[in-house]
């Protein structure tokens, strides 16, 4: 894919947390930094800082953010799709969140450093 994109490697670690789907919206989820709450009829999602996170919710901690440097309008095709395929065929797996105006990704600490070299091989600007 010819789009070449600029990404954003946040700072600290992230958890990608799993609550009951009536649960309340827990007082540690929202704060400072990034935050991504998302409530389906099966689930409440959170995705927030790991230190933030009690030790008795069900959590994966340990994934590190990518912000796909934007805005992008809504017209704009291929954005996710120019990070995903590189990091498949590098084997990295990614958890997508998408805002209004900017993408996310979320990847295992463990792979970071290899979704990283993915991404620049790509043609992609990793700051």
């Amino acid at each position: 894919m010819s789009v070449r994109l600029t990404l954003e490697l946040g700072p600290g670690e992230y958890a990608v947390c799993r609550l009951a789907p009536d649960a309340t919206l827990p007082p540690w989820a929202d704060g400072p930094g990034f935050v991504s709450i998302t409530r389906t009829a099966e689930e409440l999602s959170i995705v927030c800082p790991a230190g933030r996170v009690p030790p008795d919710v069900t959590a994966t901690p340990g994934w590190r953010l990518l912000k796909i440097v934007g805005p992008f309008d809504f017209g704009v095709t291929g954005v996710m799709a120019a990070v995903a395929g590189p990091l498949a065929d590098a084997g990295v797996s990614l958890l997508p969140i998408a805002t209004y105006d900017t993408d996310y990704i979320l990847v295992k600490v463990a792979q970071l450093d290899a979704a990283l070299q993915a991404l620049r091989a790509a043609g992609h600007t990793v700051r």
